[in-house]
């Protein structure tokens, strides 16, 4: 099925009501997995336009995926990175964790943006930052389109080397997001040392529900953030 590509209208749009001169894309990828870190991108992207096929990271192949991200890294004005370890979401859940993750990536970039267009409909950064929500702008907006194909390959490489010495897990194909085989292995070994231990799968496994952390931060008020997939997937 083909889509629309991104465009720039978002960030002109930005750029005209704020008159922001830089304005950075961020999307994260991890937030619905039982393993590993949320990885967040911020990319500068300008005006210019985008290479061909750029969209949404899920909607592209993983061997496409792979050449666009490599494609992007040099096109791209700018692009930074920030993670938030399976530790930091535990303690402090997701939607601070997001945060931490989306302030390094913005932090580690060479200039700082004066305006962000953050992918989804909630605002997890919040102040200093000027912040412009787009639900599915992964799809719409160029520079969050960038992010999210460098993010998600970057990801996924990562979860790739944590599975090395976790093979029945499957890491390299699930990037420590729920399948069969990950949930197999769970049920037999028990998480591993990258395993989220205050997601909600460990409730189905009694036998290894007694390394479950407990929630202290639970925010009822943002389920769409917390985003956990129990085991009944």
């Amino acid at each position: 099925m083909p889509y629309e590509p991104p465009t720039h209208a978002v960030e002109r749009s930005v750029r005209a009501l704020t008159g922001a001169k830089i304005v950075a894309g961020v999307d994260e990828v991890g937030r619905g997995a039982w393993a590993g870190p949320v990885t967040v991108c911020a990319a500068v992207t300008g005006l210019r336009r985008p290479p061909e096929g750029l969209t949404d990271s899920k909607l592209i192949s993983p061997k496409r995926r792979e050449v666009l991200a490599e494609q992007l890294e040099g096109w791209v004005t700018a692009h930074a990175l920030g993670h938030a370890s399976h530790e930091e979401i535990d303690d402090l859940g997701m939607t601070a964790a997001l945060r931490l993750a989306a302030v390094r990536a913005l932090e580690g970039l060479p200039v700082r943006p004066e305006a962000v267009i953050l992918d989804g409909k909630h605002d997890y950064l919040g102040a200093p930052w000027q912040v412009r929500t787009v639900i599915k702008g992964d799809r719409s907006c160029v520079a969050v389109a960038a992010a999210s194909v460098i993010a998600k390959v970057r990801r996924d490489k990562m979860m790739a080397e944590l599975g090395i010495d976790h093979a029945d897990f499957g890491f390299a194909a699930n990037a420590g997001y729920p399948s069969p085989v990950h949930r197999a292995a769970l049920e037999e070994r028990g998480p591993t040392p990258h395993h989220r231990l205050s997601w909600a799968y460990l409730d189905a496994l009694p036998q290894w529900r007694h390394l479950k952390k407990a929630r202290s931060w639970a925010d009822v008020s943002v389920p769409e953030i917390e985003g956990q997939l129990g085991f009944d997937f």
